[in-house]
């Protein structure tokens, strides 16, 4: 093994994170390393860094013999995809932040890290600024972690604070996260979830060993959250987040999805706010761990890239433990799911599929129910994400198979109905 060998990098991307990672690099040289060359889509734009550094041509970076590191961070799934490919199998150690292109791409890019023995390394690719990856793979690096579940996203953090605090509708607070450069043009990706999803397919192998496409997850953004959610969270003393969560189960198997969720006001993820981001890891000995920081900008998620750029200094390798070295846990969908639904119309809800319904509000404004679902319901049908409906979870909200007879049992007796 070589300790701190000199790294010479070729940059793909010279937006927000690109030139973050610049500046951090130009006041870091304890580090030994030095950008040769920036590839970038536009010769003609005027940037904040010499001229001769930049090109189009992405071949002078992914053949020159001079550059071991390829960094990219740039928003091009198949281009960032052919580039990281390209460079592995030109015998350069690689640094990602595309978290969309790893997600849906991470079988083929197991198989060729496995194959040139190099570093792919991503910790900017899952939570910005919080060393998440690292940690699941070092720290816990045994397969005793019983939980995850974190705010992955700080776009619709951002949102659903100022909704909370400020009771603003939701197209007011998304129009105040693109003001604020936390939400772009297009929110899409994520306001409806996809981001958070990406981050959480990757987390799923570092965490369970469990490489799952993204599209096979369970999820939905905070799109049709409204201020009648947030007064019932108000009256219930709960805050909303969008939560990224993983179970193991007592059968060994895993339940994980990417659901809004009511938090209890002393949960840690209910004091993570705005654009921040925050990862609660429960395990077999430790107990909860919980990690907080910012979730995006130029200079948090040049920081995550900044300590990966660090760690190849030392030929430093995710070794995927759970996955190569442990049985991998699977995904299940045995399992359900306690739920709260709010709607304009009752008869778009199959009340026939719930298991029981605790409570049910009609309103001239808006109508609830709050009851138990199979999570097989969620997996199999689309009615909870019609734009008049909206799906958020309850605090503790995945109930087991023994649990839910027992459950039933005692909800039957309350409502008076002798067994």
């Amino acid at each position: 093994m070589s300790y701190h060998k000199n790294l010479t990098i070729g940059l793909f991307g010279f937006g927000v994170v690109g030139e973050g990672l610049y500046h951090i690099l130009n006041q870091t040289p304890s580090l030994k390393a030095t950008i040769k060359k920036i590839c970038v889509k536009h010769s003609d734009k005027k940037r904040n860094a010499p001229a001769e550094l930049f090109t189009t041509d992405r071949n002078e970076l992914l053949f020159d013999p001079e550059i071991n590191v390829i960094v990219e961070v740039i928003n091009e799934t198949e281009a960032a995809f052919e580039i990281v490919t390209t460079a592995l199998k030109n015998g350069k150690d690689v640094v990602s932040s595309s978290k969309k292109m790893l997600a849906e791409n991470m079988p083929e890019l197991l198989g060729l890290q496995k194959q040139t023995n190099l570093s792919l390394l991503y910790e900017a690719a899952a939570c910005a600024s919080i060393p998440i990856i690292r940690n699941l793979e070092e720290y816990y690096d045994n397969d005793l972690v019983q939980s995850v579940k974190a705010i992955a996203n700080g776009t619709t953090n951002f949102i659903l604070t100022k909704m909370f605090e400020d009771k603003l509708e939701f197209k007011q607070a998304l129009l105040l996260a693109q003001q604020s450069g936390f939400a772009e043009t297009d929110p899409t990706l994520d306001v409806e979830g996809y981001d958070a999803l990406n981050k959480w397919s990757i987390l799923l192998n570092h965490s369970y060993g469990i490489v799952e496409r993204p599209e096979n997850i369970v999820f939905t953004g905070i799109q049709n959250i409204n201020q009648n959610d947030a007064a019932v969270a108000r009256e219930k003393h709960y805050e909303i987040k969008l939560v990224a969560q993983a179970k193991k189960l007592n059968n060994g198997d895993v339940a994980a999805f990417v659901l809004p969720q009511f938090v209890n006001q002393n949960d840690q993820l209910a004091f993570v706010k705005n654009e921040y981001n925050g990862v609660v890891i429960e395990s077999g000995f430790s107990d909860k761990q919980f990690f907080y920081g910012k979730g995006a900008g130029s200079f948090p998620t040049g920081s995550a890239v900044l300590s990966d750029i660090s760690a190849l200094r030392y030929d430093y390798h995710y070794e995927y433990k759970k996955l190569y070295h442990h049985q991998p846990n699977k995904l299940t969908e045995d399992f359900y799911l306690k739920a709260y639904i709010s709607f304009d119309n009752g008869a778009y809800i199959p009340k026939e599929k719930f298991e029981w319904i605790e409570e049910w509000h009609a309103d001239i404004n808006r109508n609830y129910l709050i009851g138990v679902l199979p999570f097989s319901e969620l997996k199999n049908s689309k009615w909870w994400k019609e734009d008049n409906v909206s799906l958020i979870l309850g605090p503790e909200p995945i109930i087991e198979d023994v649990e839910i007879r027992k459950l039933k049992k005692k909800s039957l007796e309350l409502a008076g109905v002798t067994l």
